[in-house]
């Protein structure tokens, strides 16, 4: 285990190093780690000026970026091989929650803010690409589809889930509710284009599939506080 002298909000694993991992915390900063040396970190970036609330590591192969969103309203791009950040991302006019590269499109990550809004963004160009107006409510969490390019989900105060086609963003593809509290995170399913899960301040975690016309598949409620986030396993198809 690792100690920092501050709350750790999100944790990403290296993609080129199986024993690297980011994570990102309540002083703005990130910490490297690597768990053949367990002294401390390899490295600090401190750049953001508030709690640096996401972090994750792109996944597609050839680019080894890490993108990070703090509640100063900007988002950050930095290559883990340079000691400060390549370019920062401004926009949001609330905090933002979560930034999740696109599994498919290199230089391309999306971010959930508490300004109501979905926003897609390309490293190659500083201003915003497309501006969603997600919610009536803030933005907690939002995931790429894996197997759709063009297909992300929402989770939001509101207690919806919500999916989005780039190609038409004036209405949702799909809306799912169920939640009694907010979503505080939604991931979709790495081997089913339609499955999604999501876990809530109602302390339930619940899987979906927004194909059926009952997408409601399973409430699980084993917690018994806020649930606040989860993942699902790569390499065993029923493992969250």
């Amino acid at each position: 285990s690792f100690d920092w002298n501050d709350g750790l909000f999100d944790v990403t694993w290296s993609e080129n190093n199986e024993n690297v991992l980011i994570t990102c915390s309540g002083d703005g900063s990130l910490q490297i780690w690597d768990m053949a040396k367990t002294k401390g970190p390899l490295q600090v970036y401190k750049e953001h000026t508030l709690e640096a609330y996401s972090v994750d590591w792109s996944q597609t192969r050839g680019e080894q970026l890490v993108v990070s969103g703090s509640w100063d309203q900007t988002a950050k791009l930095w290559d883990p091989a340079v000691g400060k950040s390549l370019c920062t991302f401004k926009g949001h006019e609330g905090v933002i929650y979560s930034t999740i590269w696109s599994p498919h499109i290199p230089g391309c990550f999306a971010s959930a803010s508490g300004d109501q809004t979905l926003r897609i963004w390309d490293v190659k160009t500083p201003g915003v690409k497309l501006v969603i107006p997600a919610h009536q409510a803030e933005v907690l969490s939002c995931d790429w589809c894996k197997y759709d390019e063009n297909l992300l989900v929402t989770g939001a105060v509101d207690c919806s889930l919500k999916g989005w086609d780039l190609r038409n963003i004036r209405q949702p593809v799909f809306i799912l509710l169920g939640h009694t509290y907010a979503i505080r995170r939604v991931k979709f399913s790495p081997f089913h284009t339609t499955i999604l899960a999501s876990c809530s301040y109602d302390f339930t975690v619940r899987f979906w599939d927004f194909s059926k016309p009952n997408p409601l598949l399973e409430t699980v409620e084993h917690h018994t506080e806020f649930t606040c986030g989860l993942d699902l396993s790569l390499h065993s198809r029923g493992q969250v």
